[in-house]
């Protein structure tokens, strides 16, 4: 059976609880020439509703958003037919040791309590971690995939 395509446009309340429900994305940026960079990426969203993402400050993503901090994320679903959300934003990078902090949050958003934060803080800090946060200033609807409304039974579909 076809399913027909949806779009609507959420209060930032929930889209955030949207986002909460999911960790994985596309982060893009922009490379020097303005073409984008698209990078897959396990996200979460820090208690004041900005996405957080750990990487490394040697990635393509953070040296873009040194340069150029406007990124946008799309926020997808497990299922790859499920819904999705683009969120515009301002990234900022945090390196050590002001990301060590925000670095606990991230893993506490994402998986909950860690059973060691004393390893936890020294991994981070021996695998020289930085954090991505994105400060969203506008979103588009959350969406689904399908067919446009109105041409399911029309011709052919």
């Amino acid at each position: 059976m076809p399913r027909t395509a949806t779009a609507r446009r959420p209060g930032r309340d929930e889209l955030l609880a949207f986002l909460r429900e999911r960790d994985r994305c596309l982060l893009v940026t922009r490379r020097a020439s303005g073409a984008p960079q698209l990078s897959p990426v396990t996200y979460g969203v820090d208690a004041e509703g900005r996405v957080v993402i750990s990487t490394y400050p040697s990635r393509a993503k953070v040296h873009n958003i040194r340069r150029d901090p406007t990124v946008s994320v799309c926020a997808v679903s497990e299922d790859w037919n499920g819904a999705y959300v683009q969120v515009d934003g301002t990234a900022e990078v945090l390196d050590l040791p002001d990301a060590l902090e925000p670095l606990v949050e991230y893993f506490r958003v994402i998986s909950g309590e860690h059973p060691d934060w004393a390893d936890y803080r020294a991994a981070m800090t021996r695998q020289g971690k930085c954090l991505v946060r994105v400060t969203i200033s506008g979103w588009g609807p959350i969406a689904t995939g399908g067919f446009p409304p109105g041409l399911i039974g029309s011709d052919g579909a």
